[in-house]
């Protein structure tokens, strides 16, 4: 995102850590303090033909303000302050990893928050590379994470809750594949 709005160079996408800003956050390769930029983006006329929400028939751009707040637990108050000024929440897992405690405290903390979460499984290309299991295995995987997300959904949340069905689902386009270091992901 931060490369498609042209605040980083394509070379250096998946690599420099942009919004980990302070000297502590890019030696331990982590975020300590939330961090937000907004990106401006102009999509192209033939994926603005994929959006299926309504839509400005005139206008192809969209600010989004992104705000990167730590994963770690030490740091939950930090992902508190975040979710409050949210319209939206992409959780990021590691597909290799799977989900792991602090996913379960960020999803619970935007469930409280009234925050919608939208699963984005990353390092695709580590898990392609590395894990040396067939395509049903890799595959299962897959599968056993989004269910793995919809469990702790279903413990915090409730379908007849204010935001109804939050589920993540891969037809219903709140669940992403991708790979940050190589810059390509897909819904």
């Amino acid at each position: 995102l931060v490369t498609k709005a042209g605040i980083i160079a394509a070379s250096k996408a998946g690599e420099m850590r942009f919004t980990d800003t302070r000297q502590d956050e890019q030696e331990r390769c982590i975020t300590i303090k939330s961090t937000g930029i907004s990106l401006y983006y102009e999509m192209s006329d033939e994926d603005y033909e994929f959006v299926t929400q309504e839509k400005d028939k005139d206008s192809r751009a969209f600010l989004i303000n992104l705000i990167d707040s730590p994963g770690h637990v030490d740091f939950s108050s930090e992902v508190t302050a975040a979710l409050r000024c949210t319209d939206g929440g992409l959780v990021v897992v590691d597909c290799v990893s799977g989900v792991c405690v602090q996913t379960e405290t960020v999803l619970r903390q935007a469930i409280a928050e009234r925050v919608r979460p939208i699963l984005f499984m990353n390092k695709m290309d580590l898990a392609l590379l590395t894990l040396h299991i067939d395509q049903e295995d890799l595959y299962q995987r897959f599968v056993k994470t989004v269910e793995n997300v919809n469990v702790i959904i279903a413990t915090y949340g409730s379908d007849d809750g204010p935001m109804g069905d939050i589920m993540v689902d891969p037809s219903k386009g709140t669940v992403g594949f991708g790979s940050g270091l190589h810059s390509w992901a897909f819904s």
